[in-house]
């Protein structure tokens, strides 16, 4: 007897099973990873105690995905999870894409300048003017976090590249957790401090007057050298941004108004004309560069030092070179004056 023919070929028959899996495949893949209904970029806030499902809803309500089941499947093909944050969703994302964005913390950020030579009060005021940051620069009563009680010379000036919306205090808190990472690097050496500086305080309260000094980073180990000879002879270092600190409570500027020689006469620890030996503490919060100069200074014999009128100094050996060359400053100054 005949066999009968299989009316079914399994080529036929396969391609019955795997065609509308392609097409499942196909309309997810257009609706995960390519659809997008985000017309223009918008900046989107995830706060704590936010559901997958809640932002789902403000998504689809600000006609930022068509489909909140589909991203919400997003998100748990990502995890499950999301982050806090503000982000920014680009235009024609899609909701594969802002389920990973939100699923791995991939915020907006911002860039924050810290400069060198600045003083925490300054800082302060610097992050207040910042509208990327947010929350207050000082804590609440009774905290005793390190971030709460730091001083000039805690922080790393530094670029920063920190979420949007972060915290002003959790941004010096980043820049103080560097500044005792430089600390503890420096430790780790084992080296040797120049004569007569005892430990990593009167490294930072040395460098911060090295700092407001001069900007000049070649300039630096020249000016740490004289500071130091300055201390080793017994010699007070009549150093002005000492008095500048002092006159201005801590604020270390002079907001345009002369230094005069009667303000070298303010009673104050800071006062370095008055009193011998480095201020108590740092005046300003310094860079690399100042600190280096202070452990790896210039091996010269110089005690005095003078603006030279190019944004530079003359260094001079005695005074009596040390008054010429600050005879030739004022000649500069009533020249600048009269321009």
């Amino acid at each position: 007897m005949a066999r009968r023919r299989n009316l079914f070929p399994k080529r036929v028959i396969v391609q019955l099973i795997v065609a509308p899996v392609l097409i499942v495949l196909c309309v997810a893949l257009y609706m995960f990873g390519i659809h997008s209904t985000v017309s223009k970029p918008v900046v989107f806030d995830i706060v704590a105690g936010d559901t997958v499902s809640g932002i789902a809803r403000r998504l689809y309500k600000q006609k930022l995905i068509d489909s909140e089941e589909v991203f919400v499947m997003s998100v748990r093909f990502n995890g499950g999870k999301i982050q806090t944050g503000q982000y920014d969703i680009p235009v024609s994302a899609s909701s594969w894409r802002i389920a990973d964005m939100f699923a791995n913390g991939r915020v907006a950020s911002t860039t924050i300048v810290i400069p060198e030579g600045l003083t925490i009060k300054q800082i302060k005021n610097l992050l207040l003017q910042s509208s990327a940051l947010t929350g207050a620069v000082e804590c609440k009563s009774g905290n005793s976090a390190p971030v709460c009680n730091l001083r000039d010379g805690d922080v790393f000036p530094d670029t920063y590249t920190v979420a949007r919306g972060m915290n002003r205090l959790a941004v010096l808190d980043l820049a103080r957790k560097k500044m005792v990472n430089i600390q503890g690097a420096w430790e780790r050496t084992n080296r040797r401090l120049p004569k007569p500086l005892q430990d990593w305080d009167d490294v930072i309260t040395l460098a911060s007057i090295v700092q407001k000094e001069t900007p000049q980073a070649r300039e630096m180990p020249i000016v740490a050298s004289v500071y130091l000879n300055r201390l080793n002879r017994g010699m007070r270092l009549q150093a002005d941004p000492t008095v500048v600190y002092a006159l201005t409570d801590g604020l270390g500027d002079m907001q345009g108004q002369p230094l005069l020689r009667g303000h070298l006469k303010i009673d104050s620890p800071y006062n370095t004309y008055r009193n011998k030996g480095l201020p108590p503490a740092p005046i300003a919060n310094v860079g690399e560069n100042a600190i280096r100069a202070v452990l790896r200074p210039a091996d010269t014999n110089y005690l005095f030092f003078v603006a030279d009128g190019r944004g530079g100094h003359l260094f001079s050996k005695d005074y009596e070179e040390h008054k010429k060359n600050h005879n030739d400053w004022r000649e500069i100054k009533k020249l600048k004056n009269k321009n």
